[in-house]
């Protein structure tokens, strides 16, 4: 799937979103990828999953024991993932703040993980994401995204294979431009 088919999937769904955005890693953006708008649609998902399972590298694929994803926005791209490449698919919470798994979920000493996530924009979430799995035991051997915004700047500590590196502006509380501090905030996933 080339850039364009990618971005012509969001914009068939209506995910392109354009207006101000509160990012979950608190920075501002004037562009924000409705990931579970181009999701909802099976098929779309399905041809974004199988395009995206396309990039990992042969020898990563064959090593994958089970695909985890952060609730909430991983948790249907991940679930694709698992069907395209035939693997569990399983998810971290953060019920008190700190990425855990629950729901009977475990993994097995030394499980190898592909991490999945719909956009990376800072890292941290999906940084925060590999320290959980660690923690219980797994150990993830690369990451893959819908989207990275993060202009291929963000470190995962672990090989990143995004299906599409988009270069979208973002900007600390401090450094909004006033043409978008003029309008008003959304907060992705909220009903606004």
């Amino acid at each position: 799937m080339t850039d364009e088919e990618v971005l012509q999937e969001f914009r068939a769904s209506q995910a392109l979103l354009e207006g101000h955005f509160l990012l979950s890693s608190g920075r501002h953006s004037a562009q924000y990828l409705q990931c579970a708008r181009v999701l909802m649609n099976p098929e779309r998902a399905d041809r974004l999953a199988r395009a995206l399972a396309q990039k990992l590298p042969r020898e990563i694929r064959s090593d994958i024991e089970v695909v985890v994803s952060p609730a909430m926005g991983g948790i249907i791209i991940g679930q694709e993932m698992g069907r395209v490449l035939n693997k569990d698919a399983i998810f971290l919470e953060r019920p008190t703040g700190t990425f855990e798994l629950r729901r009977g979920f475990a993994l097995e000493p030394g499980t190898k993980v592909l991490m999945v996530e719909d956009v990376v924009t800072t890292g941290l979430s999906s940084r925060e994401a590999i320290e959980a799995v660690a923690r219980e035991g797994g150990e993830v051997i690369a990451e893959v995204s819908l989207v990275d915004r993060s202009a291929g700047e963000a470190d995962l500590g672990v090989p990143f294979f995004p299906l599409i590196a988009l270069s979208v502006p973002s900007y600390a509380d401090s450094e909004v431009p006033a043409d978008l501090a003029a309008i008003p905030i959304t907060k992705p996933g909220s009903r606004k």
